[in-house]
């Protein structure tokens, strides 16, 4: 028989027996013990996993495009406009031109990917290997001499520990989604703040210009009482000194207002020096939410808690492949021998008839140091995730108390400037400036007033600032957007609380997402 059509025939036979198998075993294994997970903040991005290991681990961009999308916040993310120029954008086109366009965002969706695209590798038989031996100097024997001989081996793992990798994989790789939804939230607010620092620096340009027109109107009175002899040329000075620091401040302000519109173009990824519209009002308000309404809402909807449970998730089945590490791999091999037809008609043996072998092997966990220090790296990790998502909680759980102080009192400071201080600020620079025309008050007295009222009203627009940046940040911190809640009121609801109250930290259940299979620890059970 011809060599060549040997190996033809049995590369052949080899090829479609192992692409068989391997496909066969991890479509199955990718349909077996899957649990629908409860309704909460993971539902939506759970159900892609069924979808993405569906098609053999393949990665669905369609269905990582619909996770990032509808995950996060969908009433506040419209479409951009692309006739809109971006001197003319507001700010929910703002908002969504920098969710679509941060360099940042899209790096961190191609790597939640990349991690989606392990999945299937390490669910994945190992890559089987074929070898062929030709003898230089046949092997003669009573059948025939033998030419050459073709092995093939496949090394089978665990099988269990197959599905388990391919299960951490894939929490890991939901946990990085879930990254991708807490930046998108973070762009957003940082979007939200520095737009109300382009107001503030807008308003306290817009009010210094004023006040250099009020100041003039000042000087020239303070010019017709030192023409009259009523007043000395030191108050035209003063009058004129006041001018020139306002002049000052502009620039400052300038600068401040172009770093300002730089910052917000980078997270637009677009050229620093692109023109940005400035906002002329601020129309913020308080949501009439508890703080522990808050806190509850960042439990179930914030993505980076979110990630830190499904990392809980993925250091389980770690302790999972750990314990699997410890049951032998197997090893299959066949051999194929080729043998020339170079003898006389034996009625012993089969002259010129091909042999073959098959065989089996398997590794032998024998050292038992190795495997438990591996089961230990394992829990471990385990334990570090579980402190890691205990740190996020109580992190955010800070957070939302120093916003809510922070909200409050932005809100109570611009309530007071607004309906008391600027008021009478102003009241009392219209009676000393009329007083000054009539010779009963100092100019530096009216000087004074006029500081005060500038002082007052920047401090109002910033207080405004500072109010939609808490707001910015209590969504962040709560995926929620404050604007869609019902029950507008004028500030929170905190409840005062004890000192020594312990901050209530509620342990979420085991998820269960679609396409994944989540288990207690064997230690707890």
């Amino acid at each position: 028989m011809d060599l060549r059509n040997h190996l033809h025939r049995l590369l052949a036979l080899i090829t479609a027996a192992v692409t068989g198998c391997a496909a066969g075993g991890v479509a199955d294994r990718a349909g077996t013990g899957l649990k629908t997970a409860p309704k909460t903040l993971l539902t939506t991005v759970h159900h892609t996993a069924q979808e993405k290991r569906s098609a053999g681990g393949a990665v669905s961009q369609a269905a990582i495009a619909r996770v990032a999308h509808e995950s996060v916040l969908p009433e506040r993310l419209p479409a951009p406009t692309p006739t809109q120029s971006a001197a003319e954008a507001t700010l929910p086109e703002l908002v969504a031109v920098a969710l679509q366009s941060n360099p940042r965002l899209r790096r961190l969706e191609q790597e939640a990917a990349a991690a989606w695209a392990r999945v299937p590798q390490l669910e994945a038989l190992p890559d089987p290997t074929i070898g062929a031996n030709v003898f230089g100097h046949p092997i003669e024997t009573a059948a025939g001499s033998q030419r050459a001989n073709i092995n093939f081996m496949q090394m089978i793992p665990w099988l269990e520990r197959l599905s388990a990798q391919g299960q951490q994989a894939a929490y890991e790789a939901l946990s990085l989604e879930q990254v991708t939804q807490a930046e998108r939230l973070k762009v957003a607010a940082d979007v939200e703040e520095l737009w109300s620092r382009l107001y503030v620096l807008t308003q306290q340009l817009r009010i210094n210009r004023a006040n250099q027109e009020l100041l003039q109107s000042l000087i020239e009175v303070a010019n017709a009482r030192v023409g009259a002899g009523t007043a000395t040329q030191a108050d035209v000075l003063l009058g004129s000194l006041e001018i020139s620091r306002l002049a000052e401040e502009v620039v400052s302000l300038e600068q401040q207002l172009a770093s300002t519109k730089a910052m917000l173009n980078q997270l637009l990824d677009r050229p620093a020096d692109t023109p940005l519209s400035v906002p002329d009002e601020l129309q913020v308000r308080l949501p009439s939410l508890t703080l522990e309404a808050l806190r509850q809402l960042a439990l179930e909807r914030q993505p980076e808690i979110a990630a830190a449970r499904l990392r809980v998730q993925a250091s389980t089945w770690g302790i999972e492949v750990a314990e699997l590490r410890r049951r032998p791999d197997v090893s299959l091999g066949a051999n194929y021998f080729v043998m020339d037809d170079n003898r006389p008609p034996s009625r012993i043996v089969d002259v010129g008839r091909d042999a073959w072998s098959a065989g089996a092997s398997f590794s032998v966990p024998l050292w038992d140091r190795k495997y438990d220090a591996i089961e230990a790296e394992a829990a471990r990790r385990h334990f570090a995730a579980h402190a890691g998502e205990d740190e996020i909680v109580r992190r955010y759980d800070a957070l939302l108390v120093d916003l809510v102080a922070q909200a409050r009192a932005a809100d109570e400071t611009a309530e007071l400037y607004q309906s008391t201080i600027l008021p009478q600020a102003r009241q009392t620079l219209a009676a000393d400036q009329q007083s000054y025309g009539q010779g009963r008050v100092e100019f530096d007295r009216v000087i004074r007033d006029f500081r005060s009222v500038l002082t007052l009203e920047v401090g109002y627009h910033q207080a405004l600032g500072r109010l939609a940046t808490a707001l910015a940040r209590i969504e962040q911190a709560t995926a929620t957007n404050v604007d869609a809640l019902p029950g507008r009121a004028q500030g929170f609801d905190v409840p005062p609380e004890p000192d020594d109250a312990p901050v209530p930290a509620p342990k979420p259940a085991p998820l269960g997402p679609a396409g994944l299979d989540a288990r207690p620890l064997p230690m707890d059970r």
